[in-house]
């Protein structure tokens, strides 16, 4: 697989034992299952146990071979699902990963934590003449 979505199973609702990665994860899974041919490629959903995101939980990553990774925060289980079935629609087809905040659906304009840069590392071959 290409694409991964990783979603943070420790974020806690703050002043609540409430950690809604969990619920989450699944309702992520189902909605892209559900969403068939809309999403056009297969995305690898999964929890870690911390992103380091917890003044804005939920937090979720998107990771692409060779795209920009994004973190967003401040993620709903009950209401942002559809934003991030949209926005991995858009993520899919992106060629380096890389949009503006203007681009991306709804909610996720401004809950973005960060976006890092694909890690290009670039070798130059050697160009020796055989004597």
């Amino acid at each position: 697989m290409d694409h991964r979505i990783t979603i943070c199973t420790s974020c806690r609702h703050k002043g609540t034992e409430c950690r809604p990665g969990f619920e989450l994860i699944e309702k992520l899974r189902h909605a892209i299952a559900k969403a068939g041919d809309f999403v056009p490629d297969d995305f690898e959903i999964s929890g870690v146990a911390c992103m380091a995101g917890c003044d804005r939980p939920c937090t979720v990553a998107y990771h692409g071979t060779r795209k920009a990774t994004y973190l967003f925060g401040d993620i709903d289980p009950e209401t942002d699902v559809e934003d991030l079935v949209t926005f991995a629609r858009q993520y899919a087809y992106l060629h380096d990963g890389w949009c503006s905040s203007v681009d991306r659906p709804g909610k996720l304009r401004a809950s973005t934590l960060a976006r890092v840069p694909a890690a290009m590392i670039v070798t130059e071959e050697s160009k020796v003449r055989a004597s």
